[in-house]
């Protein structure tokens, strides 16, 4: 079984991408040849500064080495490193129905913040169709909200197969549900575009600082709480025991307990379960070359795959 998945460099990583997306990867990298790419030009239609670029290819590239991304298991690479991929997006480009990309949630909702249409947000879809197919990946861990795109190159294989030949693995989505489930501050799904996000390797200080905003209800101190509604609550299951759990949510029924509490015990426990991971990425840091070298070892195994895969897409057409 061939796995892939990919992350945006478009901001500092935060725990719901942890417990949504690096953690399920992670692991599916002992069940199969994984594949995971830093999707930089993906995040050209978010990041204008070249700066912030670099920058967070290089954080993405250290917190997923520190979080326990093997590269002897996984092919970690930057998009930007198989130059295939665009070339084999030009090619799904010509059996790309204008009108499938026009009704694409993720256009629609961008075009509904008032983003300005162009052609990177519109074949946004094609890319991510050459990404997949271009490794023949049988499997994409995926959130709800990018289930669409997995049925999108699903079409685009289908129909190039059915216009030139047996050419593309069709790839099925695995819907990663504990995305939906990673409240932010605020109580809805924690997303850079909220400003609601709890980072993972932020300055300690400045996250419990932000763990301590977190939106609760206006019960007293001495009022029982209910667990099953709190986001501090929701947030400390993602870290506590099943004892830890059962003892918060005995003192939340039983009152006398204010959320300030609950807020500090997450801190505590968000803390210690980073800390490993943490001491890790500044060892990472301090050896830039060795993350480097990972990352064109990865692009090198994935090139591999993707000159086989575009020389076979290349002479379905007739370039070959």
């Amino acid at each position: 079984m061939r796995i892939l998945s990919g992350i945006q460099p478009s901001g500092k990583l935060h725990i719901g991408n942890y417990f949504g997306m690096m953690r399920p990867a992670i692991e599916l990298q002992q069940r199969g040849e994984a594949f995971l790419f830093i999707a930089d030009y993906h995040a050209l239609t978010t990041v204008a500064d070249a700066a912030a670029m670099r920058e967070g290819v290089r954080d993405v590239a250290l917190d997923f080495l520190a979080c326990g991304l093997d590269p002897e298991r996984t092919a970690f690479y930057r998009q930007s490193d198989l130059p295939e991929v665009h070339e084999l997006a030009w090619l799904l480009s010509n059996v790309t129905p204008l009108a499938l990309l026009e009704r694409c949630h993720s256009y629609k909702d961008k075009l509904a913040k008032g983003i300005a249409p162009n052609h990177g947000l519109l074949a946004y879809p094609v890319l991510m169709a050459a990404d997949i197919l271009i490794v023949q990946a049988n499997v994409v861990p995926v959130g709800r909200d990018q289930k669409q795109h997995v049925e999108v190159t699903r079409d685009l294989a289908i129909k190039f197969n059915l216009a030139f030949g047996d050419t593309f693995t069709i790839p099925e989505p695995q819907i990663a549900d504990a995305v939906a489930v990673v409240p932010g501050l605020d109580g809805q799904k924690m997303s850079k575009s909220y400003g609601n996000t709890i980072e993972i390797f932020g300055d300690p200080k400045a996250t419990r600082k932000r763990i301590m905003s977190i939106v609760t209800d206006s019960k007293t101190l001495e009022e029982p709480k209910d667990p099953d509604t709190c986001n501090v609550f929701r947030l400390y299951k993602l870290f506590a025991t099943e004892a830890q759990q059962a003892d918060l949510a005995a003192r939340y029924r039983a009152g006398g307990m204010g959320y300030g509490t609950a807020k500090k015990e997450l801190a505590d426990l968000l803390e210690t379960f980073f800390a490993p991971m943490r001491a890790k990425r500044a060892e990472l840091a301090a050896n830039p070359r060795y993350v480097e070298d990972v990352l064109q070892a990865g692009a090198a195994k994935a090139r591999a795959v993707a000159r086989e895969t575009l020389q076979r897409a290349r002479r379905a057409v007739g370039l070959e």
